[in-house]
């Protein structure tokens, strides 16, 4: 499963940015995903998932209410949408997709395929 993120860039602390990740039409429908970054210097972390389905999203503690995750079927693809954002939302992002099952994962561990990181950066 190759995956293809994009949507990354250089924002001020407070506004907003959309990332996406493609996968393989012929797997998405069967596929979970999940987002996560990694800042300099520290591990990389989880952000947000959603299931195979759609019916199941879950984010982290530092995201929520802010971060929103959605897949659109159609165009096989999986969507971040980051608003107000702050400075520590700064990192690499990483798309991540895991075959069957349908609940979210938090560890990296159980996510087999990933994308090439896009980078977020956000200034005060």
């Amino acid at each position: 499963v190759q995956l293809q993120a994009s949507g990354g860039g250089s924002v001020q602390a407070g506004g907003s940015l959309r990332l996406s990740c493609a996968a393989p039409e012929r797997t998405f429908s069967r596929t979970g995903m999940a987002w996560f970054r990694q800042a300099p210097g520290l591990e990389r972390e989880f952000v947000a998932g959603i299931t195979w389905s759609g019916g199941t999203s879950d984010y982290a503690d530092s995201v929520k209410g802010r971060f929103t995750i959605s897949r659109d079927a159609a165009r096989s693809t999986v969507f971040l949408q980051m608003n107000s954002l702050n400075p520590e939302d700064t990192a690499v992002y990483y798309c991540a997709a895991r075959l069957g099952g349908n609940m979210v994962y938090r560890a990296a561990r159980y996510y087999g395929y990933w994308g090439q990181g896009t980078l977020v950066t956000v200034s005060s």
